[in-house]
């Protein structure tokens, strides 16, 4: 993902949305309060899952690592999923590198036409054009935040989605071709970002696919995680901002889930809202401390599986099965 800095962009979605901010809390969580369904989430599990991912090493498009654990995805949704579907196709990249990618797609209830989508990319970034050490920043990164971590929770909440059968159908997109984007040191006009929800995106338009909103997970696995609310969500999706937020300061979540606005992103989200028409909102964890506005391990080499904490992946686990509990 890439962050969006236009000064004219940001004040004009800060005036459309309205956005008003509160205090972060610093208390330990509280109870959830009365009337919410609070639905059991395996962190143990979910943790797994990114390990899993991480096990096969960058998964880089065109690589034997990317090519085995998509096999791996596709056997998962299919132990949990009612259908499972496999969206190839290929893609050049900024540098002309031709893309030979896919995205992952589980199905409860394909015969349902009321439906929601929660997404993820699970590709991982080429290339740690910001690790420190010069040496790293042409090494491909293992992506356990930066794509493992959405993913993983998206698996975990897969499991417990097939034992409580839901009501509504549900479609779990894994995105591939997200993350290989330009790197910091190259200029270059053109949307290289997100190039497998550009796609998809575009597929549905055509063929007339519709749900009633979608949530993206990027980067959901830190430690010290703060998800705001993210400029273009709440511009295209103020209400199921509304909405994930709500729930999960009801949950008690209120230190990860804060009631303010930040930078937008060019995330997956982006292209669905605007190609799709589908409104789509981004939990992606967006640190206002740090010279990136990213978390301190991002298109590092130190973005691995030492850095993943469970709590973290259960709050937002948790926080989408609670979405999906009390529609």
């Amino acid at each position: 993902m890439k962050k969006f800095f236009p000064a004219a962009a940001i004040i004009c979605v800060l005036i459309i949305i309205g956005i008003t901010s509160c205090e972060r809390k610093k208390d330990k969580r509280e109870k959830p309060a009365a009337g919410i369904e609070c639905p059991e989430f395996s962190a143990d599990s979910a943790f797994q899952y990114v390990k899993r991912q991480t096990d096969f090493g960058p998964r880089v498009p065109n690589t034997e690592a990317h090519a085995n654990c998509a096999a791996f995805l596709v056997a998962e949704l299919g132990r949990f999923c009612d259908t499972v579907e496999i969206e190839r196709f290929d893609v050049k990249a900024y540098d002309g590198t031709v893309l030979h990618s896919q995205n992952i797609i589980g199905r409860f209830a394909p015969e349902n036409e009321r439906r929601i989508i929660l997404a993820s990319h699970w590709d991982s970034r080429p290339f740690a054009d910001h690790d420190q050490n010069e040496a790293n920043r042409e090494k491909p990164i293992d992506g356990a935040n930066d794509g493992a971590s959405g993913v993983g929770v998206l698996l975990e909440v897969a499991r417990q989605l097939a034992a409580r059968n839901p009501k509504i159908g549900i479609d779990i997109i894994f995105f591939d071709a997200e993350d290989y984007g330009t790197p910091s040191s190259v200029d270059l006009p053109g949307d290289w970002w997100g190039l497998g929800s550009q796609h998809w995106a575009r597929q549905a338009a055509a063929t007339g696919y519709n749900a009633e909103f979608g949530i993206l997970l990027d980067m959901v696995g830190a430690s010290d995680a703060t998800f705001y609310h993210e400029s273009f969500s709440a511009y295209y999706a103020n209400d199921i901002v509304s909405k994930v937020w709500g729930t999960a300061n009801k949950l008690g979540y209120g230190q990860y889930f804060i009631n303010e606005s930040a930078h937008p992103i060019t995330d997956d989200h982006l292209y669905v809202n605007k190609y799709a028409n589908i409104k789509m909102i981004d939990i992606i964890h967006q640190d206002k401390k740090s010279g990136t506005g990213f978390p301190r391990v991002w298109h590092t080499l130190d973005d691995n599986i030492s850095n993943i904490d469970k709590n973290t992946l259960s709050v937002v686990g948790t926080t989408l099965l609670a979405v999906i509990e009390n529609l």
